[in-house]
């Protein structure tokens, strides 16, 4: 599998608790943090779901 970097570019204040609780799954606190996953189904699905608040890269 391949993996990813996840990073967070917009703040999860004023969002769905689903998608503040996305982010926290993805490991994710602070604005500028980079986080690295394998591109499962799973966590790309969590990524889609967040698609406005994170950028992604190929690592």
């Amino acid at each position: 599998m391949s993996k990813i970097k996840v990073k967070q570019i917009k703040s999860g204040i004023k969002k769905p608790q689903n998608q503040k609780r996305t982010l926290e799954a993805l490991g994710l606190k602070k604005i500028g943090q980079v986080v690295e996953h394998e591109a499962t189904p799973s966590i790309l699905g969590m990524v889609n779901k967040v698609k406005h608040l994170v950028s992604t890269e190929e690592a």
